[in-house]
C-alpha cells in the first residue's frame, strides 16, 4: 500500500507575532544583563496610544501617544534595558525604518514614529554596557513574525521582581501571549521589572520573596523598578479608545503584581491597533486586553526560571 504524503505540522503561533503585521525582534547581552526588544507595526503603522503609571517612567515621544495629539500612528515601539542611557537606542530603529521608507508623511521626507519605553537594569549587571544606536538597529533587522523568543532575551535580560525587601530577586524576564474568544484577538508582550511579587492564576506567589513590605525596614532605590506592557490588535481602535484599552492594561498589572503602581515603579503600557479587522466588541476586547497582559506577565517569569533551570540565563 503506497504511504500518503507527510505534510509538516506548524504549531500555531501563540504569541503576539500572531497577530497579523507586527514583528519583534531582540539584542540581548546576556553576560552584562541588559538587551532592547524592538516591535515593528505593519508599514503603514497602527493607531496606538499609552498609559503611564508610577513617579519615574522612563520614556520617548510618550506625550505624543496623548489622544489629543495630532499624529495618530507609530510605526514601531522599542522596550529597553539601560535606563535613560537605553532610549539612545530608538535611533537605531528610526534608522532601519527610514532605510525602508517607513514612516509619516510630511512635504519633505517620512518620519518614523517610534515611541520608546526603559527599564532600570544598571544594577543587575554592567552599568556601563546598554543598548544604544547599534543595538537598536540590530533588534530591528531581527524582528520578525515568528513566534517571539521568550525569557531572559531582549529587554528582559537584566528584568527582576520581588525587590522591596533588598534582597532576593528572581529574574521577570520578558513573555508574551495571544488570546483568543469569540473571533477577537489580542497579542501581549510584558517586561517584568517590578518591586512587588507575580502572582499566580490562583493568586499565590510565582516570582519574589512573597512575604510583603514591611518584613525588613528598606527603602528601594528611586528608579530601580518598571514593567512595561505592549498589547495589539487587529480590530479597528480610534486613539482614544487605545487610550482606555492602555489603561485597562495597567489596571491588570495590579491583579498580578503585588504590591503593583508603588511609589518606585515607572509601569509603562501601550496598546496599538492595525485596524486591518472592523472594530469589535469593546467589552469582551477590554476583558482579552486585561488577561492578556497577566497571561504575558507569568509567562515572562516562568520562561525565566526555565531559562535558569537549564543554564542558559545568568544568576
Amino acid at each position: 500500500m503506497a504511504l500518503g504524503r507527510l505534510t509538516a505540522v506548524t504549531a500555531p503561533n501563540l504569541t503576539l507575532t500572531g497577530i497579523p503585521g507586527f514583528q519583534v525582534g531582540h539584542w540581548t547581552e546576556a553576560q552584562a544583563r541588559t538587551g532592547c526588544t524592538v516591535l515593528l507595526c505593519p508599514p503603514g503603522g497602527a493607531v496606538a496610544s499609552a498609559s503611564f503609571l508610577g513617579p519615574s517612567p522612563g520614556t520617548r515621544e510618550g506625550i505624543l501617544l496623548a489622544p489629543e495629539k495630532k499624529v495618530e500612528r507609530i510605526h514601531a515601539l522599542l522596550l529597553t534595558g539601560g535606563s535613560a542611557y537605553g532610549l539612545a537606542a530608538a535611533a537605531g530603529v528610526v534608522h532601519v525604518l527610514e532605510e525602508r521608507g517607513v514612516g509619516h508623511e510630511t512635504p519633505w521626507a517620512r518620519v518614523p514614529i517610534v515611541p520608546a519605553a526603559v527599564i532600570y537594569d544598571l544594577g543587575v549587571g554592567r552599568a556601563d554596557v546598554r543598548p544604544g544606536e547599534r543595538e537598536g538597529e540590530l533588534a530591528a533587522r531581527a524582528a520578525h513574525s515568528g513566534p517571539v523568543e521568550r525569557g531572559l532575551v531582549g529587554a528582559g535580560t537584566g528584568a527582576t521582581a520581588g525587590k522591596y525587601l533588598g534582597t532576593g530577586a528572581v529574574p521577570g524576564g520578558l513573555g508574551s501571549v495571544l488570546l483568543a474568544r469569540h473571533g477577537v484577538r489580542v497579542g501581549a508582550l510584558a517586561v517584568v521589572n517590578p518591586i512587588g511579587d507575580v502572582l499566580d492564576e490562583q493568586g499565590r506567589v510565582l516570582a519574589g520573596p512573597g512575604v510583603g513590605p514591611g518584613a525588613v525596614a528598606f527603602t528601594p532605590g528611586e528608579v530601580e523598578s518598571t514593567t512595561l506592557v505592549a498589547v495589539v490588535t487587529e480590530h479597528a481602535l480610534t486613539k482614544a479608545d487605545c487610550r482606555r484599552l492602555a489603561d485597562a492594561a495597567q489596571a491588570a498589572l495590579a491583579r498580578v503584581i503585588h504590591p503593583s503602581h508603588t511609589f518606585w515603579d515607572g509601569d509603562s503600557a501601550f496598546m496599538m491597533s492595525s485596524c486591518a479587522l472592523p472594530s469589535a466588541d469593546p467589552l469582551l476586547l477590554g476583558a482579552l486586553v486585561q488577561e492578556a497582559v497577566c497571561a504575558a506577565v507569568r509567562d515572562a517569569v516562568r520562561m525565566s526560571g526555565q531559562a535558569q533551570l537549564e543554564g542558559r540565563g545568568a544568576p
